[in-house]
């Protein structure tokens, strides 16, 4: 009996974890994408194709782009970071952790 109710609790805790965690990664990907459509969209698209009026003009690559996706997340941060080109720097209002889940949100754009 005693055995029962270790198992139990044990469990418990990792399906509690379990969820935890999973939570935790769906706030960031709604934050992220919050801050991709506030930020980012209005060049890159919502989509991240860059077909856009300003994207067209500026003649701005596609997340899905080889040459866009062959760079690494360090690079992409960096990008978003101290921008680039016509792109402005965003490493004064978004800090490094989230700039960090930006990156992995346009990776998921450019599937």
């Amino acid at each position: 009996m005693y055995t029962n109710w270790t198992t139990r609790v044990i469990c418990g805790a990792g399906v509690l974890a379990f969820a935890t965690m999973l939570f935790s990664s769906v706030q960031a990907q709604d934050k992220s994408a919050t801050t991709y459509k506030q930020k980012c969209a209005t060049c890159h698209g919502p989509d991240g194709k860059a077909d856009t009026p300003a994207g067209k003009s500026m003649k701005i690559r596609s997340f899905s782009d080889p040459e866009t996706k062959k760079m690494s997340d360090d690079e992409l941060a960096a990008v978003i970071e101290k921008g680039k080109n016509k792109m402005p720097a965003y490493g004064k209002s978004i800090n490094a952790d989230d700039i960090k889940a930006l990156v992995a949100y346009i990776r998921s754009l450019a599937k």
